[in-house]
């Protein structure tokens, strides 16, 4: 399927109220005063619309034309708008075949030679069944936070909420906060790392972490991380410590042992007698 540029005096536009006021060009949904494009399809369909590109002024300009975010064909890439002229410009948006349910954001952007550049939002919803699933991965303990990362694993955009946990040994409970919401917004197919502040966690523990992790339509999915916190800046004082004592020891035990090992002074008369050692 082939579409036409059409391009329209500004003349017949000024007839018909649509050719804005002003100087320069710009770039605009064709029709009522759209503010952004709108498209909606199953995979696989192939949706049409048309971009209206302005020449207010009094010389010609050229535009080349260009789709963000989502597959995009135009009917001219490069078009030249005479003066005082209007060209609507027909493009067609391809719904990918593989593209799971959900609202997808692109834009039309239109760059003139004068190195000007309008852009015009693209909204794309991408029909079928809606699925609402993320999950949790990743979790690590470190000195004075949590670490995590979410991913959304269905096909609507996910608002979640947190709920955060951590046991110490023997089953202390160390930290307990309730669900809340998180100040993000997970599209689909789209992975977060996110953190959780523990400036109050142990010196001295095992700990294991659980975190859960919630959103509207039934998702929820929970991970588990653990740590061992131990100070070893006094570990390694104290085996300091027993090592001095315990070479202390050695060295009085040593001695003691060369004390009784040497041979006692004569006394005057005595004679000294052989062992039967060695010579």
């Amino acid at each position: 399927m082939s579409y036409a540029v059409r391009v329209l005096p500004l003349s017949v536009l000024l007839l018909l109220g649509a050719a804005p006021a002003g100087g320069g060009w710009s770039a605009a949904p064709a029709g009522d005063g759209r503010p952004a494009f709108y498209v909606e399809g199953v995979p696989g369909a192939v949706q049409q619309d048309t971009v209206s590109l302005t020449n207010r002024g009094r010389r010609p300009v050229t535009v080349r034309l260009r789709g963000t975010g989502v597959p995009v064909t135009f009917a001219g890439a490069e078009v030249r708008i005479p003066a005082r002229t209007r060209a609507d410009v027909p493009f067609t948006v391809t719904v990918p075949a593989a593209a799971a349910p959900g609202d997808r954001s692109g834009t039309i952007v239109a760059r003139g030679g004068d190195g000007r550049t309008a852009t015009v939002p693209l909204r794309l919803r991408v029909g079928g069944p809606e699925l609402s699933a993320l999950t949790v991965e990743h979790v690590a303990v470190h000195a004075d936070r949590i670490t995590y990362e979410l991913v959304n694993r269905g096909t609507t955009v996910l608002a979640p909420r947190l709920a955060v946990r951590a046991n110490g040994l023997f089953g202390r409970r160390l930290l307990d906060r309730a669900p809340r919401a998180l100040p993000v917004e997970l599209p689909p197919g789209h992975r977060l790392k996110l953190s959780e502040p523990w400036p109050g966690r142990p010196v001295l523990d095992a700990v294991d972490v659980t975190l859960t992790a919630t959103a509207a339509g039934g998702a929820r999915d929970t991970a588990r991380g653990s740590a061992r916190f131990v100070p070893w800046g006094a570990v390694g004082g104290t085996a300091g410590a027993a090592g001095a004592a315990a070479a202390g020891l050695l060295a009085v035990r040593r001695r003691g042992a060369r004390r009784a090992g040497r041979p006692a002074a004569r006394r005057p008369g005595a004679r000294a007698e052989s062992t039967g050692g060695l010579r």
